[in-house]
């Protein structure tokens, strides 16, 4: 009895049991998807809009060009060109699915079978072929979720791979993951990486290639062919196998493709000249104003700068830097006893270690291991260095110079012969405009870029010296005095400063012409006092000068307040042009990446009547140049396409050289030589007069005053280019701490500024006619070459009335406007402008002769000394809407 109960019993345990067991699954069956769909109404409110990842947006660099053609600069690593479903080769998408998901046709977004090999590589760190997420998972995850791992985002992922099915199709979510997906080497999507890594269209590419770029998403560093080809040669050929396992490709495909070198050809755009200062400033100001966006926005953007000016300028600053080192002698070597591979080449100065010191000579050892000799010749003028002032013996043999095992600096001579050189603590700055339109044809920041990014030519405020005299006498000039008109050379005193001429001499009463082309001190002084401060004031600014760095006291007159290179340069302008002000910029057209004209510059000219007039000739003829450019492309010998590259190693360290390269298009049509600006023939549209801030005589009348500086004044040395239709001005600040020359042509005006970064005196005869005149002379030598000879008309034919601008300013406080309508300055401040942000959007369209030492009188006080001030120069893209300031 008690037995059978005991039976009875467990059976009644074993049929609840059972029966409690399928409750239990019944409740899990249907809590599953109740919960599922639970879940999803609760995240549903969270989830994106599955339409805005249907446009994939195109990123390339940021490639910036100089007015004729040559790519100067190139920022930006993101490649990203989207291509729709049509333009995916069937193999292509077959080595995709056989990588990543070859069920993606028929799951419904999730796969189970991948969810448990993913928990599976998750918890064993398996490193299977092969990944747990769809694609359809994939794109989910790269469109909307961070990589990071976590069951909520998991979840998400999950939730939005099935929103995705239900809206879009497999072609289209293909397409955004093909377009989307990061493969490595900064390219986002196939055709990208197919530029990247082998410079080639998608439909050129071989199964072995295409196989290459399936295998990079499960890991792009891990699988990159450039980093690790061995790894990635193997999953290459894994997916060779698989895509003959699953029946896309045959045997005899497979072979071939499994027998295929990795066979790399990178994308990498060379440019055709390394001009750092003004790619720098390019890219600031756009991103300033349009957002980071911009360095990867596929824009194509053209300077006013002309490469070969801009080479002449650069070839002028870093010689004028090299004759002042030989002036003063030899600092010692760099470095004793390193590797000379650790230090890299500056300008055209390539580092070298000393092997042998012969008498006369001495032998050295480059970076590439080239030796090479410097003879006697290229070291005689290294005496030793003691100061600004003082300096020793010149040598007699080459052990007085360098020793063994010296790190020492070596350029190249025009004869090809070496010499030894230094790095300069001396900078320079150059700035040349044209004076009728404001764009910037060169600017020179300082010795080298690499060396130091500061740009002093916009961003280094400094004292102007005696090149601020001409502003003032033009002020003189407006309010009735004349060139001949007598003024006091005489000893003058203002309280306790008593102001001395440089030479310590007087001349009486001289005219007003010889009073500046002497630029003698007391005449400026008196004049100052005679037209008042205020009034010279209002008309500096008008020049471009900032007046809230302008003194109110007479030493303005020896120009003791700051003005930057720039700034100089906008003020001389209006001297060469006949009385205009312009407004400088530097970017004349921007084109988006299918070269689509975005923006285009019509900046106000001097003589604006005169540029309409030739207008339509103007435009014909750009019409009948570019008609003429496309039939040569057509032509025979056009079917290949050349390009010639200039290159710098900064590895090995060798010459920049010409590199012909002959690309066969049919194959490499996706190779950096081929995707370069291609412009459309540009038509320019009517311009604006420039404001007159000058009268016609008084705008001649100084034109002429400057021309007799260099017949006969400070500037005699300018001479030597041979013409008598060149005027300037040149400036030494107290202790030669400043060294100016200011110069123009009617084509041309040029600014040239010398000195230390750190104000501190270059040495008592480092006058502005003795260190900055003979880089402007070399400078303007090329730029004036073949130029007819002319002068400044006292007939102007603009015909426009002189009249006060309305200033608009950008300024951290707000917009400020000056209107001067009535010679006095009135400021409204409105909210400060946002910088608009947009996605590959336009821009929006705006008496000794040579002895000028000081020029400001021993006894003079140094104020607002400056240096290179962190204030900087703004420069537009259209003369009404200024660019934001430009970098430090």
């Amino acid at each position: 009895m008690t037995q059978k109960n005991t039976t009875a019993r467990l059976l009644h345990f074993l049929v609840g049991l059972v029966i409690a067991c399928l409750a239990l699954a019944i409740i899990l069956a249907l809590a599953v998807p109740i919960g599922f769909y639970g879940m999803a109404m609760y995240l549903s409110p969270t989830l994106p809009s599955i339409q805005e990842i249907k446009t994939a947006n195109l990123e390339m660099p940021l490639q910036i060009y100089s007015q004729d053609d040559k790519l100067i600069g190139q920022y930006g690593n993101r490649l990203s060109l989207p291509v729709t479903f049509d333009e995916i080769p069937e193999d292509l998408t077959n080595a995709f699915l056989a990588a990543e998901d070859s069920s993606f046709f028929q799951h419904s977004g999730i796969s189970i079978k991948g969810l448990g090999r993913a928990v599976t590589e998750a918890v064993t760190d398996d490193e299977g072929q092969t990944g747990g997420s769809t694609i359809t998972m994939q794109v989910a995850k790269n469109y909307f979720l961070s990589s990071e791992r976590t069951l909520n985002r998991k979840l998400t992922e999950l939730f939005l791979a099935r929103k995705m099915e239900d809206e879009l199709s497999k072609d289209e979510i293909l397409t955004l993951y093909v377009n989307k997906i990061y493969l490595g080497e900064g390219a986002y999507g196939i055709r990208a990486a197919a530029k990247k890594y082998y410079s080639k269209s998608l439909e050129n590419l071989t199964i072995a290639e295409m196989a290459m770029l399936a295998g990079l998403p499960k890991a792009p560093s891990k699988y990159n062919p450039v980093a690790n080809p061995s790894r990635a040669l193997t999953r290459r050929n894994w997916i060779i196998g698989r895509m003959h396992e699953l029946g896309y490709i045959d045997a005899a495909q497979q072979d071939e493709a499994i027998n295929s070198p990795v066979g790399l050809n990178l994308y990498q755009e060379k440019l055709d000249v390394n001009m750092p200062y003004l790619a720098e400033m390019t890219r600031y100001a756009l991103v300033s104003r349009y957002g980071e966006q911009v360095v990867n926005g596929g824009w194509r953007v053209r300077l006013t700068i002309d490469s070969q000016a801009q080479q002449d300028a650069e070839a002028a600053v870093l010689k004028g830097l090299i004759a002042y080192d030989h002036r003063h002698g030899w600092r010692g070597p760099e470095a004793v006893d390193e590797p000379v591979e650790n230090f890299r080449r500056y300008s055209s100065m390539y580092p070298a270690k000393v092997t042998k010191v012969n008498s006369r000579s001495f032998e050295a050892t480059m970076p590439s291991g080239e030796n090479v000799t410097v003879n006697w010749s290229g070291m005689s003028w290294a005496r030793k260095y003691i100061s600004a002032d003082r300096f020793g013996h010149l040598p007699s043999n080459a052990s007085q110079v360098v020793s063994e095992k010296d790190i020492v600096r070596l350029i190249k001579t025009d004869n090809g012969n070496w010499q030894l050189a230094q790095i300069p603590d001396i900078q320079g700055s150059l700035v040349s405009l044209n004076p009728d339109t404001g764009a910037v044809r060169a600017l020179v920041g300082g010795f080298d870029f690499n060396h130091s990014k500061f740009n002093r030519a916009l961003q280094g405020w400094r004292q102007p010296g005696s090149i601020i005299k001409p502003l003032i006498y033009t002020t003189a000039l407006e309010k009735g005095y004349r060139p001949d008109s007598i003024v006091s050379d005489r000893p003058i005193q203002v309280g306790d400063w008593k102001p001395n001429n440089s030479d310590g001499r007087f001349l009486g009463d001289i005219t007003l012409r010889r009073g500046l082309y002497l630029s003698r001190n007391l005449v400026s002084i008196r004049l100052l006092q005679a037209i008042g401060i205020s009034d010279s004031r209002d008309l500096l600014d008008q020049f471009g000068l900032d007046k809230e760095k302008l003194p109110t006291t007479l030493s303005l007159a020896l120009g003791t307040g700051q003005a930057t290179p720039l700034q100089m340069a906008t003020a001389y302008a209006t001297f060469a042009n006949g009385g205009h002000r312009i407004q400088p910029y530097f970017i004349e057209q921007i084109y988006n990446y299918d070269n689509d004209l975005l923006f285009q510059a019509n900046p106000q000219q001097a003589c604006a009547l005169c540029f309409n007039d030739q207008l339509d000739e103007l435009n014909a003829q750009l019409i009948a140049d570019g008609q003429e450019g496309e039939e040569d492309k057509d032509s025979p010998d056009s079917e290949q396409l050349t390009t010639t590259d200039a290159t710098e190693s900064s590895e090995s360290e060798k010459d920049s050289e010409q590199v012909n390269s002959t690309v066969d298009l049919s194959v490499y049509d996706a190779s950096p030589t081929a995707d370069r600006l291609k412009a459309p023939v540009v038509q320019y549209l009517p311009a604006a007069q420039a404001p007159r801030i000058l009268k016609p005589r008084v705008a001649y009348e100084m034109a002429d005053i400057l021309r007799d500086v260099i017949q006969r004044g400070t500037g005699v040395r300018a001479k030597a280019l041979g013409r008598n239709d060149v005027g300037g001005k040149t400036g030494t600040t107290n202790e030669a701490k400043d060294a100016w020359f200011a110069g123009f042509h009617p084509t041309n005006t040029t600014v040239v500024w010398m000195g230390f970064d750190q104000p501190s005196t270059m040495g008592r005869r480092e006058y502005g006619g003795v260190a900055a005149l003979p880089v402007w002379i070399d400078f303007m030598r090329a730029q004036l070459k073949n130029t007819p000879n002319q002068w400044v008309s006292l007939d102007n034919r603009s015909k426009s009335e002189k009249q006060r601008q309305r200033i608009i300013e950008m300024t951290d406080a707000g917009v400020v406007t000056s209107d001067e309508e009535n010679g006095a300055n009135s400021s409204n401040t409105s909210k400060p402008a946002k910088p608009k942000v947009q996605q590959r959007k336009a821009p929006e369209p705006e008496p000794s002769v040579e002895n000028d030492a000081n020029e400001s009188g021993s006894n003079t006080t140094n104020r607002n000394n400056g240096g290179s001030s962190t204030r900087q120069n703004q420069l537009p893209l259209t003369p009404v809407e200024q660019m934001p300031p430009m970098p430090e």
